[in-house]
């Protein structure tokens, strides 16, 4: 199978495509990043130059571009780029309203026009809205949209459009909606990731509000293995629900952290509460389950502590990024950015 994979340089996308090489000899990807912010090549150096992988550099929502990444054909098409962080929606929503929806619409066209024989998009359960703390539900797939964030309302945007696009023109789309992923090569803005070095440099570990706030956590090959299985197993039309299984208080994933780095559990500081900030999410995920076989291989404690080893062993690597050092290399050869 020939992929074209769209923001493979971020965190999720790197993982997918390091996972697709190793377990798909036969398949080539072309990579589609514009390398904004949380776009890193460095994600992907260690398969660069392996001749089944091709990266081209470009905006979702620029055709040309798109183009350009699909030459020789795709077979699929794999739509990870996304502005993805809720704060900077809160700041701004404009870009992810360009990159989020517009962007998958140009994907959706140019898959509609070359004969796609499959359309993966990759969204969230923030479509959702919110749970409650004692709310004894989870999200499944039929749910109706009730995004909270300008991000989230994004996201649920292009859902839609993909959903036309199967009921409109028959284009066989799929779409995911995974729960809160962490592991290797996540940006330190997220949780997670700002949690481990926040630890790991001596300061204290910020958290929203009361800290009660609760989220399903998943390790990132897990979705991607998930992410595979949709793929060639799925049902064009369908809707899948990826879940780890493993809801956790925001506290209480700080302190474990902290106790697996052999810290005092009062390391942790309050800060502002994030605007508009959803209680709960979880996801109901018994239609891969049953349907495709899936299910999640890592336990959050095993999980979390491979990533704290990963960032331990990986120093230089988000030392690069927290200061801004890697953006500034970048700058001399960037275009600009539409």
């Amino acid at each position: 199978m020939k992929l074209l994979v769209t923001g493979g340089c971020g965190f999720i996308g790197s993982n997918f495509v390091r996972l697709v090489l190793a377990e798909r000899p036969g398949w080539t990807v072309a990579n589609l990043d514009l390398l904004s912010y949380a776009g890193n090549p460095e994600n992907l150096a260690d398969v660069a130059d392996d001749p089944r992988y091709r990266f081209v550099r470009g905006d979702i929502a620029d055709a040309a571009a798109v183009e350009a990444a699909a030459a020789g054909g795709a077979d699929a098409v794999v739509n990870f780029a996304a502005e993805s962080h809720v704060d900077r929606s809160i700041e701004g929503a404009a870009p992810f309203v360009r990159t989020n929806i517009v962007g998958t619409l140009t994907l959706l066209e140019h898959a509609r026009r070359s004969g796609a024989s499959r359309f993966l998009q990759i969204s969230t359960d923030e479509v959702y809205g919110a749970l409650e703390l004692d709310e004894p539900r989870l999200f499944l797939e039929d749910d109706p949209l009730r995004p909270n964030s300008p991000y989230a309302a994004s996201k649920a945007g292009a859902d839609l459009l993909v959903r036309s696009f199967f009921r409109t023109y028959g284009l066989p789309v799929l779409i995911t909606r995974c729960s809160n992923n962490y592991g290797p090569y996540q940006f330190p803005e997220k949780f997670i990731p700002l949690m481990i070095l926040r630890a790991l440099e001596g300061r204290n570990l910020p958290i929203y509000g009361d800290g009660l706030y609760v989220r399903d956590w998943i390790h990132v090959e897990d979705h991607c293995r998930g992410l595979l299985a949709v793929l060639e197993r799925g049902t064009p039309g369908e809707i899948y629900n990826i879940g780890g299984g493993a809801e956790r208080r925001n506290i209480d994933v700080a302190r474990r952290i902290l106790a697996e780095l052999g810290l005092p559990p009062d390391r942790t500081e309050r800060v502002a509460d994030r605007k508009g900030h959803d209680r709960r999410y979880a996801v109901g995920d018994g239609r891969i389950r049953g349907t495709l076989g899936w299910a999640p291989r890592t336990g959050f404690e095993e999980g979390l502590a491979s990533t704290i080893a990963w960032y331990k062993a990986h120093e230089s690597w988000w030392r690069r990024i927290t200061s801004g050092e890697y953006l500034v290399e970048r700058r001399t050869v960037d275009p600009p950015r539409p």
